[in-house]
């Protein structure tokens, strides 16, 4: 009896903590969805019922987990994505043309927008929403007639945008644009360059952030605020950063780091990948992945072909997520391709050697978690800051594709492989990001259920966040000094003037009264 009476409390105590939380990204590849799966699975086993809005159709099924994918959206990402990244850059091109960055943030929004699916959620009731922080805007209008809470995990752990508008430091000394190839010591070259780059993008954010309100009213109706009013109010923030793993940063009481919430230990992998591992003997495998962003089969055929010579000549076996025809020409008894692969399950195999990788940030974590070397070609977005961080940290070499060859590669493979430094690299910082109190998950599941607690915890945010840029940097209080100090510089000369004129003065009237004087002692 006391036990049934026991679970009994246990549901009630559980329902009453349940909340309708909805989530949604809009980026615009599949790896943004990540963080989100993770942080939902945890708190649907706390009870929550969640809604999850993305640009992708649902991979799979879980109970609690209801996934919206807008069919125009769908298609305009899929459209969008349809690009020769590694082409463009091996050609020293910019892979993602400017304007082409310009327009994804607004022309995604109508096309979410024009999809009912979309305008149903605006009718229903949730008490919470949890948002991407690269592209959190045209959501914010989506809630902003429900009057909820809302948070940000900021999925691009390097892109700094949304914490800044939270009130967040962001100082361009010590922080690299995500674009760039800067770490957080740069020379005063690569500060003015970085500073340039970082200001360049803040005025071509103001231009897409207009056309994206634009959007919005037309949309959801005039009285939907501009995109920094509402993203001002932001509750709480789920960084996908760490200082091991990113930088050292100052963050507000609303701000908590959740890098690599996704990373667990590895598993058995499927008899068909341990066969070829094994094959391998003691000298070991290794992983070949560029990501969901960077398709591999959409890459030129000289570098397909410098792959293939590469991993010919390598004394170990070869695993390469590959989502084209396996029909490779020359590929070698050593190579084994797949469409998809568990990437964790490998990088946690004891026999893995090293990851050849685009530098992906969700896969740079992933790296350490495990502790092995890479090899990084990094192609575009985040991809070379992240790899400038692991290079500097001594586990990966970065490689530029423009200038590539064979021999390079495959000399880059053997070094992280032969040379210990970058393996104890690899292990010290796996160390160093394993040595912490709670998970990541557990971490973002707690501040998400405070958060819900507190009616949006607003106690928590920064008064700096309502303020312009010269007020926080105190430019209009150094303006005041320096109007002050000019206007204490003119009446001294005043002064100094007055008393000139009246020494003058005596100077001048000095023999009259000497004569008078005179005068005086005659009579």
């Amino acid at each position: 009896m006391l036990q049934k009476i026991a679970l009994y409390l246990i549901i009630w105590s559980c329902n009453t903590l349940a909340a309708d939380i909805l989530m949604a990204t809009q980026g615009g590849t599949k790896s943004h969805k990540i963080p989100f799966w993770e942080l939902a699975k945890g708190l649907i086993s706390r009870g929550h019922n969640i809604t999850f809005l993305s640009g992708f159709p649902a991979d799979f099924n879980i109970e609690g987990l209801h996934e919206v994918a807008p069919a125009g959206l769908v298609e305009y990402i899929h459209n969008y994505t349809n690009w020769d990244l590694l082409g463009s850059r091996m050609a020293g091109e910019m892979p993602i043309k400017p304007w082409d960055g310009l327009r994804y943030a607004f022309e995604s929004c109508d096309a979410m927008f024009r999809d009912s699916k979309t305008m149903e959620l605006t009718t229903k009731s949730f008490d919470l929403a949890i948002l991407d922080g690269a592209f959190p805007e045209c959501f914010l209008g989506l809630i902003y007639d429900l009057r909820i809470p809302f948070m940000y995990i900021n999925t691009v752990g390097f892109y700094t945008g949304s914490i800044s508008t939270a009130g967040n430091p962001v100082s361009y000394a010590i922080t690299p644009n995500f674009y760039s190839r800067f770490t957080d010591t740069m020379n005063l070259y690569e500060r003015a360059i970085n500073t340039a780059m970082q200001i360049g993008q803040t005025i071509m954010h103001m231009y897409v952030m207009r056309r994206t309100h634009l959007v919005m009213r037309e949309h959801l109706g005039a009285q939907i605020p501009h995109p920094y009013e509402m993203s001002r109010n932001v509750s709480f923030i789920l960084q996908n950063g760490h200082a091991v793993l990113s930088y050292p940063r100052a963050l507000n009481p609303n701000v908590a780091e959740v890098a690599c919430i996704h990373c667990r230990p590895a598993r058995k992998l499927p008899r068909h990948l341990e066969d070829f591992i094994g094959a391998s003997g003691s000298s070991g495998f290794i992983y070949v992945s560029m990501g969901s962003s960077v398709k591999a089969a959409n890459m030129p055929e000289a570098l397909r072909h410098m792959l293939v010579k590469t991993f010919a000549r390598l004394p170990y076996h070869v695993l390469w997520k590959y989502e084209g025809s396996s029909d490779i020409k020359d590929i070698t008894s050593n190579v084994k391709l797949s469409q998809w692969l568990p990437q964790q399950d490998i990088l946690g195999h004891p026999k893995i050697r090293a990851f050849v990788t685009h530098g992906g940030l969700l896969s740079m974590f992933e790296t350490v978690f495990h502790g092995v070397p890479v090899v990084t070609m990094p192609v575009f977005c985040d991809h070379d800051v992240n790899s400038a961080k692991a290079e500097i940290d001594g586990y990966a070499i970065k490689l530029d594709l423009q200038t590539l060859s064979a021999n390079q590669l495959y000399k880059a493979i053997m070094k992280v492989i032969h040379d210990p430094h970058y393996k104890n690299s690899a292990r010290y910082r796996q160390k160093l990001f394993l040595d912490q109190r709670s998970t990541a998950l557990d971490t973002a599941i707690y501040w998400t259920e405070y958060v819900l607690r507190h009616n949006g915890a607003y106690h928590l945010q920064s008064p700096s966040r309502n303020m312009t840029w010269w007020q926080y940097y105190l430019l209009d209080v150094v303006a005041v000094y320096f109007i002050l100090f000019y206007g204490l510089i003119l009446a001294l000369k005043r002064m100094d003037f007055r008393s000139e004129k009246v020494r003058n003065l005596h100077f001048l009237m000095a023999p009259l009264f000497t004569i008078a004087k005179s005068k005086s002692k005659k009579i």
